[in-house]
Order: C-alpha cells, then sequence, then structure tokens
C-alpha cells in the first residue's frame, strides 16, 4: 500500500481538498482526508497539488516518432482511401521517447490512432505511456474507428483518382458503411459455415460501428465538415466523435442540437498551432470558452505531433487565459476526455477502484511555471522528481 499524503487534491468531481490518496495493486483505494493505513508506504506532499493522470483524447503519439522523420512515419497507409482494417497497435512504436516525455509531463493515456489521409484510416487504441510492449500498454482496444472530412483526403487523393471533392469523400464513407451493413445481413442468413461469405477484414472492421458498439472517429475541421459528419452519423445512427471540430463555435446551436440528438462527443483541437491550411482560418483559444458558454461539454487535444504530448496541460491553461474556467479546463483532459473516448470506468477521476493513474505538480497544473514531480502508471512509479 502507498499512501500520498498531505497534498492539494483535485479529484474532478469534488472541489479541492488537502488529503491523501492511497494505492493499492495498482488501484486506488481510497481518497480522503488523514487517511491512516498501518504499514503503508507514505510519501508527503504538502504543498503540492495531485490529480488524475492526464488524458489526450486524440494524439498520433508513436505513429509519427519523434526525430526520424518518414522512416518513422507509420500513421498514414495513404493506398486506398477506405483501409478501416489498419490497426493502431500494429504501427505503435511504445519506444519512441516522446511517450516518456508525456509521463513526465503528467501525460498517462493516450487515445493514439491513423491520422487523417484516408476516408476511414483505422482503428484508434487507448493506451498507457509507460510501458514497452504494446499489449501490456493497452486501456481499450479498438477504442474508435477513424474517419477524415475535408481537405486532407482531398489533397492526398486528389491525383490518385479522387476522391476530389467533398461530395466524393461522403460518398465514399456512405459506401463503405452501407457495404458493412450488406456483409452483416449475409452473415445472419446462415449458420451454416459454408455459406457464409468470404471473410473481408475491411467490412469485418467496420461491423463494431454499425452495430453501435464502437464510435467513428471523425475528423472535422470546417462547419460544413462537421455538419456533414452529423447528417451522415444519422443516416447510419452510428456513434461518433467530431475530432478536432475548430468552427464548431461558429454553429454551437447546431452542434448542441445534434449532440442532445446523438449524444455524439466533442474534441477541440490542436489549438497551438498557427492557420497552417484553410481549413484552420477560424482557429481561436475561444472556442473552448464559448462551446463551454453555449452549454457544451468538449475535451481538448494535441493531435500530437502537431503539438508535443506534453504541452496538454499548456493549451489547457491558455484556454484559461481565453475565459474558461479553471475546473472545466481541467476536466477537458481528464474526466471529459475519458467521457468521450469512453474509458472513464478506469480513468479521469480520483475514485475508489479505478486505476492509479496519478500526476502531482509542483504548483498549479494550469501554471507553465509548474513541473510535474511524479507520476504514476497503474500505481507504479513512472516519472519522480522527489
Amino acid at each position: 500500500m502507498l499512501v500520498l499524503k498531505n497534498a492539494r487534491v483535485m479529484t474532478m468531481l469534488q472541489p479541492e481538498f488537502v488529503g491523501d490518496v492511497a494505492v493499492e495493486n495498482g488501484i486506488i483505494h481510497s481518497v480522503g482526508e488523514n487517511l491512516d493505513i498501518p504499514g503503508a508506504e507514505v510519501i508527503d506532499l504538502e504543498g503540492k497539488y495531485l490529480m488524475p493522470g492526464i488524458i489526450d483524447a486524440h494524439t498520433h503519439i508513436g505513429m509519427w516518432e519523434d526525430g526520424i522523420g518518414r522512416e518513422g512515419a507509420d500513421g498514414n497507409e495513404a493506398t486506398n482511401a477506405i483501409t478501416p482494417d489498419m490497426r493502431a497497435i500494429d504501427g505503435l512504436n511504445p519506444f519512441d521517447r516522446c511517450l516518456k516525455e508525456a509521463v513526465a509531463s503528467g501525460v498517462t493515456t493516450a487515445v493514439t490512432g491513423p491520422g487523417s489521409a484516408n476516408v476511414i484510416g483505422g482503428t484508434f487504441v487507448a493506451i498507457k505511456l509507460h510501458g514497452t510492449c504494446v499489449e501490456d500498454m493497452i486501456l481499450k482496444q479498438p477504442v474508435a474507428m477513424k474517419a477524415a472530412f475535408g481537405e486532407n483526403p482531398k489533397r492526398v487523393y486528389g491525383e490518385k483518382g479522387g476522391p476530389q471533392t467533398r461530395m466524393a469523400v461522403a460518398a465514399a464513407l456512405r459506401n463503405a458503411l452501407l457495404g458493412a451493413q450488406e456483409y452483416e445481413k449475409k452473415l445472419r442468413r446462415t449458420d451454416d459455415d459454408d455459406k457464409l461469405p468470404e471473410r473481408d477484414l475491411k467490412k469485418e472492421a467496420l461491423l463494431p460501428v454499425i452495430r453501435r458498439e464502437m464510435p467513428l472517429k471523425i475528423h472535422a475541421h470546417r462547419a460544413d465538415d462537421i455538419l456533414t459528419a452529423i447528417r451522415i452519423a444519422k443516416e447510419f445512427d452510428i456513434l461518433f466523435t467530431l475530432d478536432h471540430c475548430t468552427e464548431g463555435y461558429l454553429i454551437s446551436d447546431l452542434l448542441k442540437k445534434a449532440i442532445e440528438e446523438t449524444e455524439c462527443g466533442v474534441i477541440v483541437g490542436p489549438l497551438l498551432s498557427d492557420r497552417s491550411k484553410v481549413e484552420l482560418r477560424n482557429l481561436s483559444f475561444e472556442a473552448p470558452r464559448k462551446l463551454y458558454e453555449a452549454g457544451i461539454e468538449f475535451a481538448m487535444m494535441t493531435d500530437h505531433p502537431v503539438i508535443p504530448e506534453q504541452y496538454l496541460p499548456v493549451c489547457a491553461a491558455l484556454a484559461v487565459r481565453e475565459g474558461l474556467p479553471e475546473d472545466v479546463a481541467l476536466k477537458s483532459i481528464t474526466i471529459n476526455a475519458a467521457r468521450i473516448t469512453g474509458i472513464d470506468d478506469r480513468v479521469g477521476s480520483l475514485e475508489p477502484g479505478k486505476d492509479a493513474d496519478i500526476a502531482v505538480f509542483s504548483g498549479h497544473p494550469l501554471d507553465f511555471r509548474s513541473r510535474c514531480v511524479l507520476t504514476l502508471v497503474n500505481g507504479q512509479i513512472a516519472h519522480s522528481e522527489l
């Protein structure tokens, strides 16, 4: 048993208080004031801030390795616009040094996967950022199926036979989802193995999506692309998240209505970047505040390597500078991120029974001068400056 004592505890579910967190066998045992557990190892954290490990709801960490270039770029299989059979776990390098840098900054979980070159890119995985074997790091696999609208598929496939337009991107997604529906119908028609359709890994990978067992993780920046994503999701009655959602704040009334009708999730970012393409012309750190004021719950993300993973707390802090309440900013990189990606049964808040993923800071986590001095992943010390 390990007891972290006398910290300023931020559970994400209740007001901050000075108290303790007890950890046993990789799980949070108890959270409270003046915990007295005989025989426990104690780490005194007086004056320090203790919070759940930070979660990035949309990243490509491990898929584009740091400081390598093309040789380490394994996130876009840009040979076919429809590749749902690609799996992040097959391209993820747990030895990428960025994982250690992330953990040293208090980030403990990443939802990582393919990029946005393809209309359908493959499955994302939720991993803990401490370990050497992907299988041992998996929190949830698969966690979502990647899809993309807008400029990226057009740019990549415009000279490869298409899709060349937003119409074609939408049509390609519809056709893929329809193909999966037809494949499932054929599977249901017979119990005779000899009469089953020939196995199709692309269609098979999409079955959890059309069955509402796994969300479509939709890359969409522009307002019209966001609305197209909503339109298609409604047509097929699928679960989905709107990732990037750069212009979502411009259509907050329509976005809120869609959330109420479909329970879709919103993941905002990357915001700490330049307006590198037309889709980003309305990029603004005011977006989180405006979404909050509209009553929209959201997570924030880095899109690593666009923003290095360790700067996710900085992104949250800059949103606070633009008017977002501090507690909402912290939730956007912890419990909201966990809820929206479907992993909140394990991570995102400090509660008994959840994974002991914990970050301890020398000062307030949203003060850029604060250092992460202790990180626990599954109850094990993954980083320490104590």
